[in-house]
């Protein structure tokens, strides 16, 4: 689908950009083949000079052109984007959102009868094209719809196909996910801290060491628990260090942190 399409962005914030980025150095499309609006004329005009997209002047025109649209807006702004939307897409162009908490049902009662939607779920680590992305089909979606949609995402990082159902427990697993490794690696960094090492150094070794164990666990292909084991010796410094953090109960916090946004995560898309 992707070979003959030009791609739409509603958005030109840090994901669209990063989508953009992504798409590019992917090599998937030509810069002249990703159509760009904004209400913002500074970024347009950024996203312009930086990737030689082709800036729309108006939201219509941007979906007139494209065969497939990514609408990268605040889930407050849905509403009033696809109310302008929905007059320029009777070429029923597949319509792409990473608006959070905006269920594929609304989206498609609010266009034309019979547009394909696939709802979005990115997190921001694709800003560094290190990103995990879920994304949910609706009623009118096909495989060739969904086959483009991964292959887009998959420019920025990971992506899987999932039930919209679940799109809210991924919101609370990789989408808060960053906000939960962010507040570890602040706490393992002031330990170093702590024991005196400075602080420049203790967070090189720290993000080092997150960064190493993430690509062990994808190299090896072994469970988490095996590769712990691995560096725990009996009687050792580590397994000292673990009863600590099972006796603080760290790891049903984290699981709980999940639980947590998960259901505020529903509470939100009402």
């Amino acid at each position: 689908m992707l070979d003959t399409a030009t791609v739409g962005f509603i958005g030109g914030g840090n994901m669209g950009e990063a989508l953009i980025r992504g798409i590019l150095q992917a090599g998937l499309l030509a810069p002249e083949r990703l159509v760009v609006f904004d209400v913002s004329r500074e970024r347009l005009e950024h996203l312009e000079g930086a990737y030689g997209v082709v800036r729309a002047e108006t939201l219509s025109a941007c979906a007139q052109a494209s065969q497939v649209i990514i609408v990268a807006v605040k889930p407050q702004n849905m509403g009033e984007v696809l109310e302008s939307m929905a007059p320029s897409t009777p070429h029923r162009p597949l319509v792409i959102s990473i608006a959070a908490g905006v269920p594929i049902q609304t989206i498609e009662a609010a266009l034309p009868q019979g547009i394909p939607v696939i709802r979005v779920m990115p997190n921001t680590p694709a800003l560094v094209q290190q990103g995990a992305s879920a994304l949910a089909r609706g009623t009118h979606a096909e495989d060739t719809h969904m086959e483009a949609a991964l292959t887009l995402f998959r420019s920025v990082g990971i992506a899987h196909e999932l039930d919209e159902k679940l799109l809210d427990a991924v919101t609370g697993l990789s989408g808060s996910g960053p906000a939960y490794v962010l507040h570890f690696l602040e706490s393992l960094t002031d330990g170093g801290v702590l024991m005196g090492i400075p602080r420049p150094v203790a967070r090189d070794l720290v993000v080092q060491t997150v960064m190493g164990t993430a690509r062990m666990i994808l190299e090896t292909g072994r469970h988490p628990s095996q590769l712990k084991d691995m560096v725990t010796s009996p009687g050792g410094t580590t397994i000292h260090g673990l009863e600590v953090l099972e006796k603080e109960g760290v790891r049903g916090a984290i699981m709980g942190a999940v639980r947590a946004a998960t259901e505020r995560s529903k509470a939100l898309g009402g």
